[in-house]
């Protein structure tokens, strides 16, 4: 493999550990996984859950949103993958039963920045109004 092919597998490789690491729920081994300045934004208008966040104000959300979930995380799955310099782009679906009784099945595209062994920045679009309904409404 070339130096250029080289980048691009070992940058689909810390996605994919942030993935695997994501799905399990453990909210410290996640932020860990997240360079200082990493900038994490996700796409809509949901109230409390869109926007951009910082490293810190991400493991707040996620602290008080694994909870909600039966098992305590929600798993992601990638179907998709494209990576170009320190750009890997994935196609996701997850799915997880909340203590509600709801079930959280969304599709995504996750567009990650990679410096290294961290992940510097993300942009995650998925269904917002799905997110609303079984997050936010009565």
């Amino acid at each position: 493999m070339n130096a250029p092919n080289d980048l691009r597998e070992h940058n689909k490789e810390v996605v994919r550990h942030f993935l695997d690491v994501f799905s399990t729920g453990n909210v410290n081994a996640i932020i860990e996984c997240l360079d200082d300045e990493c900038t994490w934004w996700v796409s809509g208008n949901v109230p409390g859950i869109s926007g951009s966040y910082s490293k810190h104000e991400m493991g707040q959300l996620l602290g008080g949103i694994v909870n909600v979930y039966k098992r305590e995380a929600l798993p992601i799955t990638p179907n998709g993958w494209t990576a170009e310099g320190k750009r890997v782009a994935v196609e996701a679906e997850s799915c997880a039963e909340l203590n509600n009784g709801k079930v959280f099945r969304n599709t995504y595209h996750f567009l990650f920045e990679v410096d290294g062994n961290h992940i510097t920045g993300i942009k995650e679009y998925s269904d917002t109004l799905h997110m609303y309904q079984t997050f936010i409404a009565e």
